[in-house]
């Protein structure tokens, strides 16, 4: 292995959480709330510490990969394999590349965090054959976002939080300092306390319970393969791109059908970029306000995640309180 700088090319139990300000739970406020779920935390990765950085999706454009490689080696050592700027398609490499660098990245025991170079599409084709049982004996964080979703839900299926935040082509020069902040603050201190304030009540009400959650679609992609698994009283968190309204209400109208909406106590709904209305003039958000009113749950929208510039990162398995017009994170 070559070290560079801060980084390095090289080829291709189940306890409570870490955090004492994440073991505790409020009481549950909301009457889907019942029984309490909990996620094993990965332990932090702090600066000097060494995380892998894989493309199991779409394929990187090098600048925006160098950028925000540039940018977090600053802070941590990164080991990726030199197959990460590969491209078969809309794919980063075949199958078995991308399958082989994720698996070396959640089995490396020098590494604490597995880091998404991009999302895209590529995860669903790979992830039922990794060695997760594996991976929970010595489990890491695992970061990114979009197409990632695949990967957030099956660590939690598994039990092991991860972090939703921007891949590491989302890093460079265009991230704004809270961005970057989030996206530390995740990794280097999870269990701490953290507000979302001021979002749009779209249906009313209270609810405690674990936040889990990611895009829309492969949520919905997830539940068509048999793979989707909501834990009993979570808050569900979902943000989308590029999705005209219509298959934004077929895809909550599938999950209300299949009955895995009936199990949040909330739902959060971060950025749905790109999303306008058609012609017959209904928008996303009105779309969403009136397939989830049936619920009877608080719905909250305008939450700092997604596709938009407001992409802040949070701990996906984190214990959280929706109240009025605000979701805390890691309640004390």
């Amino acid at each position: 292995m070559i070290m560079l700088g801060g980084w390095s090319h090289d080829e291709p139990k189940r306890p409570g959480p870490m955090d004492g300000h994440c073991v505790r739970h409020s009481a549950a406020v909301q009457r889907r709330y019942v029984g309490r779920v909990t996620l094993e935390m990965p332990a932090p990765l702090l600066p000097e510490e060494i995380a892998h950085v894989v493309a199991p999706s779409g394929p990187c454009r090098g600048e925006a990969l160098w950028q925000g490689l540039a940018w977090t080696r600053t802070r941590y050592r990164l080991r990726m394999s030199n197959g990460v700027l590969s491209q078969e398609g809309y794919l980063a490499g075949s199958d078995s590349r991308r399958h082989g660098e994720l698996q070396q990245g959640m089995l490396d025991p020098g590494s604490k965090a597995i880091l998404a170079a991009r999302g895209g599409y590529g995860a669903l084709r790979i992830v039922n054959d990794l060695a997760w049982p594996v991976f929970v004996r010595r489990p890491k964080w695992i970061v990114g976002y979009s197409d990632i979703t695949v990967l957030h839900a099956m660590a939690w299926r598994f039990g092991i939080a991860s972090i939703h935040g921007p891949n590491i082509t989302g890093l460079g020069q265009g991230a704004s300092p809270s961005v970057r902040a989030a996206w530390i603050a995740s990794l280097e201190r999870p269990g701490a306390r953290r507000q979302w304030r001021g979002l749009r009540v779209l249906h009313a009400g209270e609810a405690s319970g674990i936040i889990v959650g990611g895009n829309l679609s492969l949520l919905h992609a997830l539940a068509a393969a048999g793979r989707l698994w909501i834990p009993s009283g979570a808050i569900l968190a979902l943000e989308d791109v590029s999705e005209p309204p219509y298959r934004i209400d077929r895809m909550v109208t599938s999950l209300l059908l299949g009955g895995y909406l009936d199990r949040a106590s909330a739902i959060v709904l971060g950025e749905f970029e790109r999303c306008p209305p058609t012609s017959d003039g209904l928008s996303a958000l009105e779309v969403l306000e009136q397939r989830t009113r049936t619920l009877g749950i608080p719905v909250l929208a305008g939450a700092p995640f997604g596709h938009g510039a407001r992409n802040e990162a949070f701990v996906l398995g984190a214990p959280a309180v929706v109240r009025g017009n605000e979701v805390e994170l890691c309640p004390p």
